[in-house]
């Protein structure tokens, strides 16, 4: 294939500067999820959580060797960067450069893996080949055996997303925006169908291969980590239930690993898109995240968390916290006694603690002092358990109350507190403000880093942390 690359002979470092810096919206890194060593031949290996998470001054996250292939792109999405209207600077990799720079970074250990993705130059086929060829050339003669996650490029021809497949060990499929209308509507050269075949074709492809590995084991592997995807928040006027719907789907219907939400930033001026005065919608990303947590490893489903009378997730409130006191009637729940998916409905009882509760209750009675051993949060969790039939201390089970104690309000109803912090229920605009790092109701002043986004900590840290252990 000739490679018809023109970006005005840049330097190497000036297409790494370009590149990286419009590959940083794509938020879909996470630990790798596959586990594979290197046969002492090549460079490198991937191990399972082996990708290590780091955060950058505007709350997103730094894995990985993060670049696009191409900024070049022959759509026009309104809410992107690189759109085929925007007068940025644009370059474009050659494979081999792709290579070298994955190579010496990570013999430098700078890097545990690579991410690429890219615009679409000329051509979806075009892409996908230029991604295929990279991979291939990476694994084949590079001998680079760490792990890749690849974007596959809808509309690419499906024999080219197969071939890539067997080279990466995750690929990703952006979903763009939540519904196929808001697609129609703001980035009107991509269609739901598109994307979704890939989708299917990897999801197949993996479960086909799963029957292979078992029958042969030396079979070659097809996306062993899975695959993603990712959607953009804020950018359309969808609810969080129909948000989390989508999410729902998708993980029902296409086995994904993850979906990923992106809080939408404005980089571009389009009367469709729409005006945040108060900057990317992050806070209501966290809580969308906090609920997908629910779905994928507490068992929950979307329409237990929200429904059409309660479309958006409370700002004060967790997920969870908001769930349970909306149902009263399952508490307070007896952890002597109750079972292991009941445990996890619990605020304060996470994945870990629900174990290792229904293992030390085999060996005699718990204590509250043991359940704060086993990593219960307690101040959470009091309102909701009890230990030997008796609770920590007495509460009232009123759903004001305890919503006051745990957001830690002052003789402030619920409502009072929601209007403090400028959430109006059942309003049109609902302001959103970004967590404190420490607690989920004192907020402090928000800080502006250069690029317009809010800097500190932000939320993303606790996604790499253990903030969604004990929910």
């Amino acid at each position: 294939m000739d490679y018809r690359i023109d970006d005005g002979h840049r330097s190497l470092m000036d297409k790494l500067g370009i590149l990286t810096d419009a590959a940083k919206y794509d938020v879909a890194c996470t630990s790798s999820g596959s586990d594979r060593r290197g046969d002492g031949k090549g460079v490198g290996n991937a191990i399972s959580a082996g990708i290590c998470h780091s955060f950058s001054g505007d709350g997103r996250c730094i894995s990985l060797l993060k670049i696009l292939f191409t900024n070049e792109c022959i759509y026009d999405c309104k809410y992107c960067v690189n759109r085929r209207s925007n007068d940025v600077p644009r370059a474009s990799f050659t494979p081999d450069e792709v290579c070298r720079l994955t190579i010496e970074f990570y013999r430098r250990n700078y890097i545990e893996g690579l991410f690429l993705s890219s615009g679409i130059l000329y051509s979806p086929d075009y892409t996908m080949e230029l991604l295929y060829a990279t991979l291939y050339r990476l694994r084949r003669e590079y001998r680079f055996q760490g792990y890749i996650h690849v974007k596959a490029i809808p509309g690419a021809d499906p024999e080219l997303v197969r071939r890539t497949g067997f080279l990466a060990d995750r690929m990703s499929v952006n979903l763009e925006l939540p519904t196929a209308e808001g697609l129609r509507r703001l980035a009107p050269n991509k269609h739901r169908k598109n994307i979704l075949a890939p989708m299917r074709q990897i999801q197949t492809g993996i479960t086909q291969n799963k029957q292979e590995l078992a029958a042969y084991r030396n079979a070659p592997s097809f996306v062993p980590a899975g695959q993603s995807t990712q959607m953009i928040i804020g950018a359309t006027p969808e609810t969080d239930y129909q948000i989390m719907s989508v999410a729902q789907s998708l993980y029902d219907k296409f086995s994904l690993k993850r979906v990923f939400y992106s809080a939408f930033v404005a980089v571009n001026e389009d009367k469709e898109l729409p005006a945040l005065p108060g900057g990317p919608p992050l806070l209501r990303e966290h809580r969308l995240y906090q609920a997908d947590w629910l779905l994928r490893v507490y068992g929950f489903r979307a329409e237990e968390l929200l429904d059409e009378k309660k479309p958006n997730f409370n700002v004060l409130l967790d997920p969870k916290a908001d769930w349970a006191l909306r149902h009263l009637e399952c508490f307070p729940v007896e952890v002597c006694r109750a079972d292991y998916q009941l445990l996890l409905r619990v605020p304060g009882i996470g994945v870990k603690s629900a174990r290792r509760i229904v293992g030390a209750r085999k060996n005699g009675p718990l204590r509250f002092e043991d359940l704060k051993k086993m990593g219960v949060v307690l101040k959470r969790a009091l309102y909701f358990i009890t230990c030997g039939g008796r609770m920590l201390y007495p509460v009232r089970l009123d759903e004001d109350s305890i919503a006051r104690g745990l957001i830690g309000g002052q003789g402030k109803s619920r409502r009072e507190r929601e209007l403090e912090a400028g959430y109006l229920l059942g309003a049109e605009g609902v302001t959103y403000r970004q967590l404190s790092l420490f607690d989920d109701v004192n907020f402090g002043p928000e800080r502006r880093s250069g690029n317009g986004m809010e800097s500190g900590p932000g939320l993303r840290g606790y996604a790499g942390r253990n903030f969604y252990g004990n929910l």
